[in-house]
């Protein structure tokens, strides 16, 4: 039977598979882990959003990642604590393509600041002497408006690709709605969204990825070639905390993306990364720069310092 994409249809997310007496206390956890990561990212954010000393063009693109982890985190965790508590896994066609075109927002975001800010490490490292006069409020202005229209309007695109298809299965195969789920609702011919869906995948994975080998391997270059202790000691710190949040999200998210082209892909495995990419980075990224970065965890320890003296 094929059910209009655009009707009230109700969708059936994959189960939890929670006994009664773990209910309760996953919601809790949840609940809590959800509370630690809005604190967390909205910290860093108020820090940088206060400390003068911060208005720098590396936390001012810093100043995007927290924003797209708690876009993330909060496309996913409401929706699974209500589904906890009501023992209810279904959702309306509607807010699945809204939870699933928020969630490729907030991944996809992640990845083109983390290519942003490798490039304004790069720029640091290998032309301080440059670095105000390449890294201008303009251009930096320029940088995060261009990687959040691209990314808003690409994945709106893709979504509205998935409202021409008549649906005709109603089991989401996953934790939470995304692309490739949607797509597998649909008893067409789904080539050419799925063409494009791949094509979107390669160009967003390749384009930081690809910034971040250059910028690397110049800022590796120019440590080589300098020699400095501090010019090392520099590198080591911005790129190496850069580097791990990228990791993290990177590999879970393109083993969660490829696994659903494949059939034989553990559906545990795919369900367990899939999650990974929406908890880790949310609650992974404020801590490793607010412990890694000196001048933010010093704003941020003076911040709480001048709060807790006020009240």
């Amino acid at each position: 039977m094929y059910i209009n994409a655009s009707s009230a249809v109700l969708l059936t997310l994959q189960t939890l598979g929670l006994s009664d007496t773990d209910i309760y206390p996953a919601f809790l956890f949840g609940t809590l882990l959800y509370v630690v990561i809005l604190f967390c990212n909205l910290l860093v954010l108020s820090t940088i959003a206060v400390s003068k000393k911060l208005h720098k063009p590396m936390f001012i693109l810093l100043f995007n990642l927290p924003i797209s982890d708690m876009v993330g985190a909060t496309a996913f965790f409401p929706q699974l604590l209500f589904s906890m508590v009501t023992q209810n896994r279904q959702i309306s066609h509607p807010a699945c393509v809204i939870q699933a075109f928020v969630i490729h927002v907030y991944g996809t975001g992640n990845l083109l600041t983390l290519g942003a800010m490798a490039y304004d490490r790069y720029v640091a490292i290998c032309c301080p002497l440059r670095y105000n006069a390449i890294m201008t409020p303009y251009k930096l202005f320029t940088i995060i408006f261009s990687l959040w229209f691209v990314n808003i309007s690409v994945i709106m695109l893709l979504m509205l690709l998935l409202e021409r298809y008549k649906i005709c299965r109603t089991n989401i195969v996953d934790l939470f709605c995304n692309n490739p789920t949607l797509l597998k609702l649909a008893c067409e011919d789904t080539r050419a969204t799925n063409y494009f869906g791949v094509f979107t995948l390669i160009i967003f994975q390749s384009v930081p990825l690809s910034v971040i080998l250059f910028t690397y391997a110049q800022i590796l270059r120019t440590c080589i070639m300098t020699n400095q202790p501090e010019a090392w000691k520099k590198a080591i710190q911005t790129c190496g905390t850069h580097l791990v949040v990228y990791l993290i999200l990177e590999i879970s998210a393109v083993i969660t993306l490829v696994s659903h082209r494949f059939e034989s892909a553990p559906p545990l495995m795919r369900r367990a990364l899939g999650v990974s990419v929406l908890v880790g980075p949310p609650f992974v990224d404020p801590l490793v720069y607010g412990l890694r970065s000196t001048e933010l965890k010093q704003s941020i320890l003076m911040l709480l310092k001048r709060n807790a003296g006020s009240t």
